[in-house]
């Protein structure tokens, strides 16, 4: 069971039969015609030779089948990835040169060692300090630059630069450059390309084509949009007219080797190879978790780092660079009837064989084509209305979003998406700092305490009923000490305080020596302390300490069990005294 556990493919395939590998073979077919051009565009974006992109979508996809557990999830190179890829590499080493592709493989292979530790030492939670908030503005904010850094191949000049600004002025300096031959390419595969996503299926469908060879024609469209312009290029040698051409591309797959691996490369690379890692395994992971769903199937997170962490390393011994699980190709995955992780395989095997067979034709392909391509798939992931909707809702994760969004726009990817996490890190910790507490009151006739604030409730005279509604920490535990000795200021009473404690989870040793000072304080102003509603694991910590030893009231299970027990204890001193 634990080998099964790291290989699924010894649980999946034992149950695997003709009804899945026909399922499968379909979807292979579908989302190879789908990949063949995004690799090469996707290359082409991570400043590498556009083989490159086909070599890092065969060795990870048979890694995944091995390794993974979601049989939807198609690995391979993506928008964003290929963008920090460039980022990271650009400083290193200029465009084009044997050393800027060295680097490449070297930031998926450090990417790929991170991703596997990361899931043997069980730290998918790292992931979580990526809020949706950041994500959604890193995501939209690469998007945008992404888009923007294609414009330059739609108009046949050259841009420069990885942030938004670089990338404006380079546009701006080089626009009396503009190749119209360029742009009429770039034009017409860009309008193809939109009306096959938008209009294409609808037109199809009202000729009575059915569903199946609908949905493949359409997927097939961007491969016949390369097929078109490689046609136009070699008819009017647009080569002669000044049009950009991806040029030869060397016919085979790679030898397997693993990188050169310096120690001053791996200081450069091995931060932005951890951001690299983080992001991919976020978009990953949604993706996955999102389509298993609808099938009712489980992802494991941490075995999820490790097929990421071996697709990478695969990646890198094949001539690659860094990968992730993409969201287009893995939904057309799902909705093409993939069964099992194999799906993939047969797409490796796919793109293996076109890598080996169409390789040649491709020098004839002008790049406007792929800059087309890349401009319509990250238009998917510019989402503006993130910011509307984040300030309507909560103007922290507003400012969470602004400025991952405004960072990424400004100052590029890496810095973007440090920042966002900075940002949200210290929003969770001012939070937290100030957590929210309540004065609570009996509701009539129940035994049901509510915030006096929002409902009509009952009060013990003298007796003051916080509600604390978060766990104690070393940053929130003066602000408890301020609030309970402000309220005690405030009436002098008051005989006793209880903390409602049913939304504490823990309280560490900062918040049990604020708990001791307001203990000590309040029985000097001969005030009692009451703790009502702690939670199992809470009280096997406190049961040892001398909180609980010398603390002068008592603790209950209930706040309306402290309530009547105060009240109890008031008519007994009261009946003493008379005595």
């Amino acid at each position: 069971m634990r080998l099964k556990s790291y290989f699924p493919i010894l649980d999946w395939g034992r149950r695997y039969n003709r009804q899945t590998l026909t399922s499968d073979l379909i979807a292979a077919v579908i989302v190879t015609i789908m990949l063949i051009p995004q690799s090469l565009a996707y290359a082409l974006l991570a400043g590498l030779p556009p083989e490159v992109g086909l070599y890092a979508s065969v060795l990870p996809l048979l890694a995944y089948a091995i390794f993974g557990t979601s049989s939807a999830l198609a690995v391979g190179p993506v928008a964003v990835v290929s963008l920090m890829t460039a980022t990271a590499v650009g400083r290193l080493a200029a465009e084009g040169t044997a050393d800027y592709a060295s680097a490449a493989i070297v930031l998926a292979m450090l990417s790929g060692v991170m991703l596997t530790l990361m899931g043997l030492f069980r730290l998918g939670f790292v992931a979580n300090f990526l809020s949706h908030p950041v994500i959604s503005g890193f995501i939209t904010a690469s998007g945008m630059i992404i888009a923007t850094s294609q414009v330059g191949g739609l108009l046949g000049i050259k841009t420069e630069g990885h942030a938004l600004p670089e990338l404006l002025v380079s546009i701006y300096e080089n626009f009396g450059q503009i190749n119209p031959y360029t742009v009429a390419v770039g034009t017409v595969a860009l309008a193809l390309l939109l009306w096959i996503r938008l209009d294409l299926k609808n037109w199809l469908t009202s000729f009575g084509l059915s569903k199946g060879v609908t949905t493949v024609i359409v997927r097939a469209g961007p491969v016949a949009v390369v097929f078109l312009t490689m046609a136009w290029s070699a008819g009017m040698d647009l080569a002669s007219k000044g049009v950009p051409l991806v040029g030869d591309v060397p016919q085979g797959l790679p030898m397997l080797s693993l990188p050169n691996v310096g120690m001053d490369l791996v200081q450069h690379l091995a931060l932005p190879a951890l951001i690299i890692s983080i992001v991919g395994f976020v978009e990953s992971i949604s993706v996955a978790q999102t389509l298993a769903a609808k099938r009712r199937e489980r992802i494991t997170p941490n075995q999820e780092l490790i097929a990421l962490g071996g697709s990478n390393i695969a990646a890198a011994i094949g001539g690659g660079y860094p990968v992730t699980g993409g969201f287009a190709r893995s939904v057309v995955n799902f909705d093409a009837g993939a069964a099992t992780p194999a799906a993939g395989a047969f797409t490796a095997i796919g793109i293996a064989g076109a890598t080996l067979l169409l390789t040649p034709f491709l020098a004839i392909l002008p790049k406007a084509t792929l800059a087309a391509t890349i401009i319509l798939a990250v238009l998917t992931l510019v989402d503006l209305s993130i910011l509307k909707r984040a300030w309507s809702y909560s103007k922290a994760d507003f400012a969470a979003v602004a400025i991952t969004m405004l960072s990424t726009l400004l100052f590029g990817v890496e810095v973007g998406i440090a920042l966002g996490v900075g940002t949200s890190i210290l929003i969770f910790l001012y939070r937290s700092s100030k957590p929210h507490a309540a004065i609570v009151g009996q509701v009539p006739g129940t035994e049901h305490y509510r915030n006096v604030k929002r409902h009509k409730v009952e009060t013990v005279p003298g007796m003051l009923s916080i509600r604390i509604d978060e766990s104690l920490y070393f940053a929130n535990a003066r602000y408890l000490e301020d609030l309970v000795f402000e309220q005690v200021a405030a009436n002098p009473g008051i005989t006793d305080v209880v903390l409602m404690c049913s939304a504490v989870n823990a309280i560490d040793m900062s918040a049990l020596e604020s708990l001791e000072a307001i203990e000590h304080r309040l029985s000097d102003a001969g005030v009692r302390l009451h703790l009502s509603e702690v939670k199992g694991p809470v009280m096997d910590r406190l049961a040892h300490t001398h909180f609980l030893k010398n603390l002068s009231g008592g603790v209950y299970l209930s706040q309306h069990q402290a309530t009547t027990s105060v009240l109890a204890s008031r008519i007994a001193n009261a009946t003493q005294t008379a005595a």
